[in-house]
């Protein structure tokens, strides 16, 4: 018998709030939702009224990222709590994950949780049988949804569900794998469900501020707002079944917004997210904003410090990250944290869209208000190569927007074109990422700087990059079989084109 239910023998049966029983998990993750889209973010044309109450009543973190803002390298981080590149084949989207590397949820299992999820957890890949997130619960489907393209999943009545069947002498970690904002949107479905077009008070300066956009920014705004009803529904469950105060909730998303520029993308607006911690036993000082960095590998630790179960009884490889739970044992006065003056991003294969299913390598740090980018090869096309259009980038009214401006137009190069090798924004004065500091000379000591701490960190971690083995995260295969070698397929002729685009020199 686990370490974990000799102590509920030696305890007893004590109340579901005892702080001796150790905390349930309840991880929320939305599925392509940016930082700046919910309410209490500031947001006023999506209503998060849910999440917004949880961070009245928990943490909101202001500046989480994600290392790698793309589904499946970013899910392979939080159940890791490593970098992607410290994580091999996993630091690729589409990848057979390594067996190597152990998740929170099988050291979890192990030690004596019940680990569950509904809808989408980790992904997309190939695990080769493993059991990811637990105990798969999708019994129930709704008969109705608010936009065509939204999955009809019950998230809460699947969640309700598994809190009947679990074993109630565990305690239980979920994962709510909700498939929205993810594409596809039906389109115009922000002004049928009551938006309006002129609610939105920013459109980001790298799009065409045009009636197709904010079409577009208004259907997203109707999927991330089906997430935050499904919150509430999870925290009212948890509410009636007298768990809520025992349960540590996460609520945040995976990646950026799927639109150009964004998802997939290291830039702040891609890598960014909405991060509320909520948990009545747990957290000290409840209402607080932190505002140093935290990183998705700080997921994994946390789980299991709350726990009780250390890394070495684990089986888990070493950290990158770092528990968030001396944060919630702080306060508002709380002295700085000195692990937490930076932060790492970055990319290897995201989709594949480039000869020999290459990926578009980046590496990047902020530190105050800066962040720097290094592009390892800035002559490939980081959406993909023209010729297969653009894979590397979702399908979206938007993409076509940015299509129309023309090519070579400011939009275009923004959203499509080639980057140079370094790129450095003051991200205070420039959160969409579009005035590139790296060729002023009143930056580039600062600059220099943070390529040097970049690398260091790198180089402390492993990454292949620094050690000039990058190519072997490109040798890695991309799991779906039938998507490898899209751009010699379009070559040949075997796949349909990038249309308007073919006669776009690839520059390879």
């Amino acid at each position: 018998m686990k370490r974990l239910f000799v102590l509920f023998i030696l305890l007893g049966t004590a109340s579901v709030a005892s702080p001796s029983k150790p905390p349930n998990i309840l991880f929320c993750i939305a599925d392509d939702a940016s930082f700046e889209h919910f309410g209490v973010n500031g947001c006023t044309w999506v209503n998060t009224p849910n999440i917004d109450r949880l961070a009245a009543d928990g943490i909101n973190f202001v500046a989480a990222y994600t290392p790698n803002p793309k589904c499946a390298p970013s899910r392979s981080v939080i159940l890791t709590g490593r970098n992607p590149w410290q994580l091999g084949a996993a630091a690729n989207h589409y990848p057979i994950f390594p067996e190597a590397y152990k998740t929170y949820s099988e050291a979890l299992s192990e030690y004596g949780y019940e680990i569950a999820y509904t809808g989408k957890g980790w992904g997309p890949g190939t695990a080769r049988g493993r059991n990811m997130t637990g105990k798969h619960y999708e019994k129930f489907r709704q008969a109705d949804v608010p936009a065509g393209g939204i999955n009809k999943n019950e998230y809460t009545r699947n969640f309700d569900y598994f809190l009947d069947k679990r074993d109630q002498s565990k305690p239980f970690v979920f994962w709510f794998g909700c498939k929205e904002p993810h594409r596809n949107y039906e389109f115009k479905s922000g002004v049928k469900n009551g938006k309006t077009l002129e609610s939105i008070d920013t459109v980001p300066a790298y799009w065409p501020d045009n009636e197709t956009v904010r079409h577009d920014m208004l259907d997203y705004a109707v999927e991330v707002e089906h997430f935050d009803k499904h919150v509430g529904g999870y925290v009212e469950v948890l509410r009636k079944r007298g768990l809520l105060d025992n349960t540590l909730i996460i609520v945040t998303s995976d990646n950026g917004m799927p639109f150009p520029r964004v998802k997939g993308h290291p830039y702040h607006h891609a890598a960014h997210m909405p991060f509320v911690a909520h948990w009545p036993k747990g957290i000290n000082d409840p209402g607080r904003t932190f505002e140093q960095f935290v990183s998705f590998t700080d997921l994994a630790p946390t789980f299991l410090d709350i726990a009780g179960l250390s890394l070495a009884e684990s089986g888990m490889q070493d950290f990158a990250g770092r528990s968030l739970n001396e944060i919630f044992k702080g306060n508002r006065n709380m002295a700085p944290i000195p692990e937490r003056t930076s932060i790492l991003m970055g990319r290897e294969r995201n989709d594949v869209g480039r000869p020999k299913d290459w990926g578009y390598p980046v590496r990047a740090i902020r530190q105050g208000n800066l962040f720097y980018i290094h592009n390892f090869e800035p002559t490939r096309w980081p959406c993909g190569n023209p010729s297969t259009g653009f894979r590397d980038t979702d399908k979206s009214p938007t993409k076509t927007a940015i299509y129309d401006t023309g090519v070579g137009s400011d939009y275009w190069n923004q959203n499509l074109g080639k980057r140079p090798k370094e790129e450095l924004y003051d991200v205070s004065q420039d959160p969409d990422c579009v005035d590139n500091l790296a060729t002023n000379p009143e930056y580039a000591t600062q600059m220099a700087a943070l390529q040097t701490e970049l690398f260091r960190q790198l180089e402390a971690e492993g990454d292949l990059r620094m050690s000039g083995k990058g190519e072997w995260y490109e040798a890695q295969p991309y799991s779906r079989e039938s998507s490898r070698n899209a751009y010699e397929k379009v070559k040949n002729g075997e796949e349909r084109s990038g249309g308007k685009f073919m006669d776009i020199e690839d520059g390879m």
